[in-house]
């Protein structure tokens, strides 16, 4: 087993000691940040999302990897920031999880993500309402919005969010992004998403292709 192999399984089965011990110490070898993050920690949470789905693994489950995910990105972070590139200042994100929703898994991890990228991002936090998108997003003024749920039940308040950001005809023409483990490109062209991300890394792309427009 390859250290990122080992690094991914550390995330599978929760263990946040020793995944944030072994991000550490990859790092210390010369291992790039950005390797760490897609061949060790986002595969890992990659597996995670799939047993989710099968009904292998359940929210607790998911929180203990997410932990484990959170704990080794401290060490991260402060590398994958250091590749930000000029030029993104202008190029500000709304990020939130919806109404109903107290998970930020998948919002931290596109969060980062996109700052590593070089893009402001403007964190709202967790449980958010489709009014709270709305005054941030007239108060910050962002090329994108971005939603994010990770449960089945809160889904609805993706639709609910982007109907309120669009019959306000200042924030109307503001593309708005979803994701999370539930949620499918059927869903997002379903109710009216102009992008949809399966993880943290193709949001990167998604991005940049919506800015481009």
């Amino acid at each position: 087993m390859s250290d990122f192999e080992e690094l991914s399984e550390k995330v599978i089965i929760g263990d946040f000691k020793g995944s944030a011990e072994l991000t550490v110490k990859l790092l210390k070898e010369g291992k790039s940040a950005m390797s760490i993050l897609n061949e060790g920690l986002l595969k890992g949470m990659s597996v995670v999302g799939e047993k989710f789905k099968c009904d292998e693994y359940f929210i607790p489950d998911v929180l203990l990897s997410a932990k484990a995910m959170e704990d080794a990105m401290t060490f991260l972070k402060p590398e994958l920031l250091k590749q930000i590139k000029p030029g993104h200042e202008q190029d500000r994100i709304v990020i939130g999880t919806v109404l109903g929703d107290n998970h930020n898994i998948g919002k931290n991890l596109v969060k980062t993500m996109l700052e590593g990228a070089g893009y402001e991002i403007i964190d709202l936090g967790i449980n958010i309402s489709p009014e709270s998108f709305v005054k941030a997003a007239l108060n910050y003024q962002p090329r994108i919005v971005a939603l994010s749920a990770l449960l089945t039940t809160t889904m609805v308040n993706m639709k609910n969010t982007i109907d309120s950001l669009r019959n306000n005809p200042s924030t109307k023409n503001i593309k708005v992004i979803v994701g999370g483990v539930p949620v499918t490109q059927e869903y997002a062209d379903r109710i009216g998403a102009d992008g949809y991300s399966e993880d943290a890394v193709d949001a990167i792309d998604l991005v940049k292709n919506l800015l481009k427009k």
